[in-house]
């Protein structure tokens, strides 16, 4: 089966022929992004075509990984291969038209490409100079897109910051390489992944996992280093896409790839759950402030990124690796369409004097948890904790708010809508868990309780914003600006690493 392992490099060298031509191209808008287009939709083929052949060898004699020459290949990295593939074949349709008369196209398609090519390597990379390697490709690559607008101060600002994050994640990574080299003898991650699994934590393996988490938090912008993933807004619409669909969602990929490690190592776990508990909460608050569509994803990115990870610190991989998909796939759509987006969420149109309004703000949970133990129970087997089912119906009870001014059929089809998506949302979980993905999910009992009082506290402000908003007027300021956090941590990357972009400007963040 070595083939299967040759024939997923396809994908990457494809992109990186994109880039190889589309930087030797004296650019022609019809011609170069015709060119672009054709070698995207190859790679998605490819892309298809290999996960194909995974799947197959998965449902026969699952797991069905395979591993040669630095290169790891198992039907979770196939599946997310597709996605990567899928969205950057979307976002070069929607670029072709959104950067027509742009004058550096052409840096653009070369940059895009890299950056595919990259996350591609990433996610089958075995050997960690390979996964370091690609990793850090695509903080480099990114560079130049988040660049594109050279005349924006905030944009220069956003990317000055990450990349200031990618450097200390990097230098990290290279050192939990070296270490997990010093424990094993190997440099390929699942020799390192299996000798975990099988001989348990010591110290320098322990060690590798508090070096992940920190690797993590670096990456996926969470607190307190989230500012720069709201900054992005400075760049192309594209862009704002390509990082809030796909490149920060890695990590989830990359704490799914090393469970075995995460499963044995209980206090990075444990430092990994706060973090995310603390940045979901922070981050949902403070998207109820904000009133520029765009800004609201930004912020919402920051606070999913915060429950995937939760997820992950909890033991539930399977469920992680589900909400991967489905928020790569919504904030593509939601960012690429945000120009047509120009009415208030349903939280901005809900006011206090609406009786439904209330009342559906205290009920929707209690519909919500019925229909997930609904589901859950009459699946046949216990899929996941109870406790989770209890965290699921409150992330999900939105999804039942009433909006004030509706009339009484339409308030009907809202509730029979949102009951529908709620029992389709559960049972795509039901059956996401019966794929042969080669994920093993080890919930925490103590830790998920934590989690469930840690919703229902984000519930119960929820309800507080939406019925008190005069008594909070003096949190307001201090939540809009999100406790002013990335303005320490901007004053400390300036301090340790100046620099200067001229006349300065101002942006409603």
């Amino acid at each position: 089966m070595d083939g299967i392992v040759y024939f997923t490099l396809v994908p990457a060298l494809v992109m990186g022929l994109a880039a190889l031509l589309s930087g030797g191209l004296s650019w022609q808008h019809d011609r170069g992004w015709r060119l672009f287009k054709g070698l995207t939709i190859t790679a998605l083929l490819a892309t298809v075509v290999s996960a194909g052949i995974v799947a197959v060898h998965a449902w026969s004699a699952p797991p069905a990984s395979f591993s040669m020459f630095g290169l790891f290949v198992s039907p979770l990295q196939a599946m997310m291969a597709c996605l990567v593939q899928l969205l950057g074949w979307v976002i070069g349709q929607f670029s072709a038209r959104y950067l027509e008369g742009e004058a550096k196209q052409k840096n653009f398609v070369t940059a895009l490409s890299l950056v595919l090519a990259s996350v591609h390597v990433l996610l089958i990379a075995d050997h960690w100079l390979l996964f370091v390697a690609a990793w850090s490709a695509i903080g480099f690559c990114l560079k130049h897109l988040l660049c594109f607008y050279a005349e924006r101060p905030f944009a220069l600002l956003a990317s000055h910051k990450k990349t200031a994050a990618d450097v200390l994640a990097d230098s990290l990574l290279m050192l939990t390489a070296l270490i997990a080299y010093v424990e094993t003898g190997s440099a390929h991650i699942s020799v390192f992944v299996a000798h975990v699994a099988s001989h348990g934590l010591s110290q320098l393996s322990s060690w590798c996992a508090l070096l992940l988490v920190v690797v993590v938090v670096l990456k996926t912008a969470l607190l307190p280093v989230h500012g720069w993933l709201i900054q992005v807004m400075e760049a192309p619409t594209p862009v704002s896409a390509l990082l809030h669909a796909g490149v920060v969602n890695l990590s989830g990929y990359v704490l799914i790839r090393f469970a075995p490690l995460f499963e044995q190592a209980t206090l990075a776990r444990h430092v990994l759950l706060a973090i995310g508990l603390v940045t979901c909460l922070f981050a949902s608050l403070v998207m109820f402030t904000r009133v520029s569509i765009k800004v609201r994803l930004a912020w919402s990115t920051v606070a999913q990124m915060g429950f995937m990870v939760v997820e992950c610190a909890l033991g539930l991989y399977t469920f992680a690796a589900l909400h991967l998909l489905g928020h790569s796939i919504y904030k593509a759509y939601a960012f690429l369409s945000a120009a047509e987006i120009v009415t208030h969420t349903r939280v901005q149109r809900m006011a206090g004097k609406s009786v439904f309004a209330k009342l559906s703000l205290i009920l929707a949970p209690g519909l919500t948890t019925l229909l997930v133990f609904a589901v859950q129970y009459s699946a046949g087997a216990q899929l996941w904790p109870a406790w989770w089912s209890l965290v699921l119906a409150l992330a999900w009870a939105p999804l039942l708010w009433q909006v004030v001014g509706q009339s009484s059929s339409l308030r009907l089809q809202s509730l029979l809508f949102g009951t529908l998506l709620t029992l389709l949302l559960t049972l795509v979980s039901v059956l996401f868990h019966h794929l042969p993905l080669g994920i093993q999910d080890h919930p925490d009992l103590a830790a998920g309780w934590l989690t469930v009082l840690a919703m229902g506290l984000l519930y119960a402000a929820t309800i507080m914003i939406q019925w008190m908003p005069a008594r909070l007027d003096a949190l307001h300021r201090w939540v809009y600006a999100g406790f002013y956090l990335d303005e320490f941590y901007t004053r400390w990357v300036l301090r340790l690493w100046p620099v200067s972009w001229g006349k300065s400007t101002h942006a409603n963040y």
